[in-house]
């Protein structure tokens, strides 16, 4: 069996084929590689191209946004200054606003304390014409007025003036205080009525003296019955019996009946006087004198001397010892109200 060694079994062709893809695959390698960096070197400039666009356009946009951020750093410039503008027109409105706020309070004010002291002034007139006449009527009619007045302007610090004022109306209305000017007429009626009164002294001549007998009136009275009725009426007036209870009554000569009417009227008179000064027991005590005269020297049995003391007896039951109400409530309100409180 021979031997033969494995190189020796290769043959000249399988060398030379060997050879060629030794030569072969590192060409088609480097080959390869080319292409590779060829196309890396490709990609790698698109990559930088499109880098430099991107930065142009960086730059392009980075110049806008700077352009935009100046114009919009001009607007927020400007749009400050409207806003400082504004700002201060709208102090300005509202230093305006607060003024005119002041000087509408102002003109309020003074309006509810010229009404106040108007109110106050015409109470205390009203008060005074009351303790002059000694009539409520002129406190009436300021509370009433007052009254309206305050409802009228409305405001919530009179509440205490408009309550303060209800209050005293209704203390006045039921206050019982002498009836003045009532009085006064009824006196001055009486001094009127004087005059008038007959004496208990003086003749009364009666119907039956006056006319003569009772004839028919078919029937011609004859001259005898008319002289006779004459004599008979003579007769009568020259004698008459009438019964006097005061002896000095009759007594009385013309001049002394003059001088006790004048006595009379100057009573009543100073019965008057003591009216309007207030003094009730000068004035109960003058009508009580006045009506002792006229029972003891007048004829009472007289419509009008009945009619005098019958006046006498209204007056003395018409006074009354109250003095006409004060009106502190309103008063005391009105003066806080003026106070601001």
């Amino acid at each position: 069996m021979n031997s033969e060694h494995p190189a020796s079994k290769h043959s000249p062709g399988s060398s030379a084929s060997s050879w060629r893809w030794a030569v072969i695959v590192p060409s088609l390698l480097a080959v390869a590689a080319l292409a590779g960096s060829a196309m890396l070197w490709e990609k790698l400039s698109r990559i930088q191209s499109q880098l430099a666009r991107q930065s142009a356009d960086a730059g392009q946009q980075s110049l806008e946004a700077k352009a935009w951020a100046k114009q919009a750093q001009d607007t927020v410039k400007d749009s400050a200054a409207r806003v400082g503008l504004l700002e201060s027109r709208l102090g300005e409105v509202a230093l305006q606003r607060g003024q005119l706020d002041e000087l509408m309070q102002s003109l309020s004010r003074s309006r509810d304390e010229n009404l106040v002291v108007d109110i106050e002034a015409s109470l205390r007139m009203a008060q005074q014409q009351s303790q002059l006449t000694g009539s409520v009527e002129p406190l009436l009619a300021a509370l009433k007025s007052a009254q309206q007045r305050v409802q009228r302007v409305g405001q919530s610090r009179l509440m205490a003036v408009q309550r303060a004022i209800e209050k005293d109306l209704e203390q006045v209305k039921a206050a019982q205080v002498t009836d003045v000017p009532g009085l006064l007429i009824k006196l001055d009626e009486l001094v009127a009525l004087v005059d008038e009164l007959p004496l208990a002294n003086q003749a009364v001549t009666t119907s039956a003296l006056q006319t003569g007998p009772v004839v028919p009136a078919s029937a011609r009275p004859e001259w005898w019955q008319v002289g006779l009725s004459r004599f008979a009426q003579e007769i009568r007036g020259l004698l008459r019996v009438s019964r006097i209870d005061a002896p000095e009554a009759a007594l009385l000569s013309p001049d002394q009946s003059f001088f006790l009417r004048e006595n009379l009227k100057l009573k009543l008179l100073n019965a008057r006087m003591g009216l309007l000064a207030r003094q009730s027991e000068s004035l109960q005590s003058d009508l009580t004198a006045c009506a002792a005269l006229m029972r003891k020297y007048f004829d009472t049995n007289s419509r009008k001397t009945q009619q005098a003391l019958q006046l006498m007896e209204q007056s003395k039951s018409q006074l009354r010892k109250g003095e006409p109400p004060r009106l502190d409530s309103t008063l005391s309100a009105l003066a806080t109200a003026a106070a601001g409180r």
